[in-house]
């Protein structure tokens, strides 16, 4: 940590104000002209981008997103914007005297332009699975706590910390629920990110180029999409303010006189770190064992010990503190899945990587391009570790590779090589920073030399984050058909569901059962197929006067089962028409983008 690159050391030195002409009239050189049109350039570029982003969001048909979602509807006054923004981000890059206010307008300007576009476009929150955290925060306001009868949604009750936090808040100010601010949520927590970010970037370097370069790089090239309203999104900030403190206290280690006996940690500070590793732990199930990762791999040299071994030892016994005592009933229950995931490491490896073949045309498009930006930021990080040995000291190499036992361990549902590139993503993006801008002679050529591959970069990321958005994104009328049925249906009433992409449809979870039919088995599945009424029987059954089944259809399922291909494309229109020719199954609520079924089993009323 002590040594840094020639270029992090007095680089950025005040220099006297540009001036365009000499004393005494002379004209100012053409070197000393192109710089003041490219320092115009910088501070033109930001404000005409955000009027013309937002003038581009006037009329979007979000009703002819397929295959590529938002990115087939947004016009063309849109990429101008984003293509002007990242030119005058290069032109204030290039300039050594931009302020770092500049910088962070512009960052700012792209969290905005990315991550606030699909706010102001849908009307109603975005993701299904935001939509079942703010049913988990009602639930847990209403239960007081843990909730009953949660079945499959017990989980939450065991890693409850976001849950409870949001809880708070609603609590707190009054508001009937956490669906108002959640729509804000993956702009909200970007913005939030940035300053940890940039804390461990300024405890690596002091070279401005590199830390503003890192930080659009990592926004560029963030595509997961692991930023909405969930208690993954809260442990990754947190974890990345963990790392923040640990590198910046390594820092401080590292420039202490030899033989300086201070020490490892200011007992404040440490407390500090302990209680995010806490709230870390009590929050996500994954998050603490990608902690404890980096903290061990950041521990391997001898230098860094003194600092990380009490932090490693605090976080690895909280975990599993938590792990023995709350979260023991998940613990116990998976605990043969876990071991036997152990010894399948190629499989956990590709489990993320699914089968292309029934998928949508333009979602096998989506799918390849996210692998190319993944495996080129990889690729580039892996480069910069071997063109600039400074970084090799920085403990950022060993970032990017921590997640990766986690991976070889456990696929995680298939989301963990997902998770993996995320946490790996902080560090990689200034290792590709160092490769890209690092350069004492013709800084300004070599940023518009590499201008290109940001483009690509930024491309790529969107097709990641905005590819799926056909059934990500909810019209009014699916939340009407949604909040009909987990308002007004008896209590214990079954309610059945093609997939997951149905908003709200988790309010009130502790009162009725749910089935899920895309995560049946593949032989169910094919019932299914075949015929509708058939495939539901062994769900409906049992149906009854007083608990009914209702079966919910809407668009943004079609939509799922088109994009990734688990059912035919055509399963909702099947079920539908069946049901409706299908005595015991009556319709008691349709609009233009969803129906709902009620079924009584024709026997069980007759017997009651």
């Amino acid at each position: 940590m002590g040594k840094r690159s020639p270029l992090t050391m007095g680089q950025w030195a005040p220099r006297a104000p540009l001036e365009t002409r000499r004393p005494g009239g002379t004209p100012a050189s053409p070197g000393r002209r192109r710089t003041a049109a490219w320092q115009w350039v910088a501070r033109a570029a930001l404000p005409v981008a955000l009027v013309l982003w937002l003038l581009s969001l006037r009329h979007v048909n979000l009703n002819a997103m397929t295959d590529l979602g938002l990115l087939q509807v947004l016009p063309v006054l849109f990429w101008v914007a984003l293509g002007l923004l990242a030119v005058g981000f290069c032109a204030a890059l290039s300039d050594r005297r931009t302020r770092g206010g500049w910088f962070a307008a512009y960052v700012l300007g792209l969290i905005a332009i990315l991550h606030a576009t699909p706010a102001l476009l849908y009307p109603t929150l975005r993701y299904g699975w935001a939509w079942k955290h703010v049913a988990v925060v009602d639930a847990m306001i209403r239960n007081g706590g843990s909730v009953p009868g949660a079945e499959k949604l017990d989980v939450y009750d065991q890693w409850p910390g976001f849950f409870h936090l949001n809880a708070l808040v609603v609590q707190a100010t009054g508001l009937e629920s956490s669906l108002g601010y959640a729509v804000w949520a993956p702009p909200v927590n970007n913005v939030l990110l940035l300053a940890p970010l940039l804390l461990i970037y300024r405890a690596v370097t002091t070279n401005r180029r590199l830390i503003w370069g890192a930080v659009w790089i990592f926004y560029s090239c963030s595509w997961v999409g692991q930023d909405y309203f969930a208690p993954q999104a809260f442990a990754f900030l947190l974890f990345v303010t963990l790392i923040a403190l640990v590198m910046g206290q390594l820092r401080a280690s590292a420039e202490r006189p030899p033989g300086d006996k201070a020490r490892a940690w200011p007992v404040g500070r440490y407390l500090l770190v302990v209680l995010i590793m806490a709230v870390i732990v009590c929050s996500h199930p994954l998050s603490p064992l990608m902690m404890v990762s980096a903290l061990v791999a950041l521990s391997l040299p001898r230098r860094n010990r003194r600092v990380l071994l009490p932090v490693l030892g605090a976080g690895v016994l909280v975990t599993v503190i938590w792990d023995v005592t709350v979260a023991r009933p998940f613990v116990s229950a998976n605990l043969s899945e876990f071991v036997g995931a152990l010894l399948e490491p190629d499989s956990n490896v590709v489990s993320g990587l699914a089968t292309l073949g029934t998928a949508a045309p333009g979602q096998v498009q989506v799918s390849w391009i996210d692998r190319a930006l993944s495996a080129t930021v990889f690729l580039l990080a892996a480069l910069a570790f071997v063109r600039r040995r400074w970084t090799r000291r920085t403990g950022l190499p060993l970032l990017v590779m921590a997640p990766m036992p986690i991976l070889v361990a456990n696929s995680y549902g298939g989301e963990m090589i997902f998770r993996a590139y995320l946490f790996a993503l902080p560090a990689a993006a200034l290792l590709i920073s160092a490769l890209l801008f690092e350069s004492r002679r013709h800084p300004r050529l070599r940023v518009f030399l590499v201008a290109p591959l940001l483009l690509a970069m930024l491309g790529g990321m969107l097709f990641g984050y905005y590819g799926k958005e056909s059934a990500n994104y909810f019209t009014k009328e699916e939340v009407a058909a949604t909040h009909f049925v987990t308002a007004t249906t008896p209590p214990g009433s079954l309610i059945v569901s093609l997939t997951s992409d149905v908003p709200g449809l988790e309010m009130n979870y502790d009162k009725h059962p749910r089935i899920q039919l895309n995560e049946q088995d593949l032989e169910v599945r094919q019932r299914l197929v075949a015929d509708p009424i058939e495939g539901l029987d062994p769900f409906i059954d049992g149906a009854t006067v007083r608990e009914p089944a209702y079966i919910v259809l809407s668009r943004a399922q079609a939509a799922e089962c088109y994009l990734n291909g688990s059912l035919p494309a055509d399963t909702m229109q099947r079920m539908d028409r069946a049901m409706s020719n299908t005595w015991g199954f009556v319709r008691v609520f349709r609009n233009q983008d969803a129906v709902v079924f009620r079924y009584q089993n024709p026997d069980a009323e007759e017997a009651s």
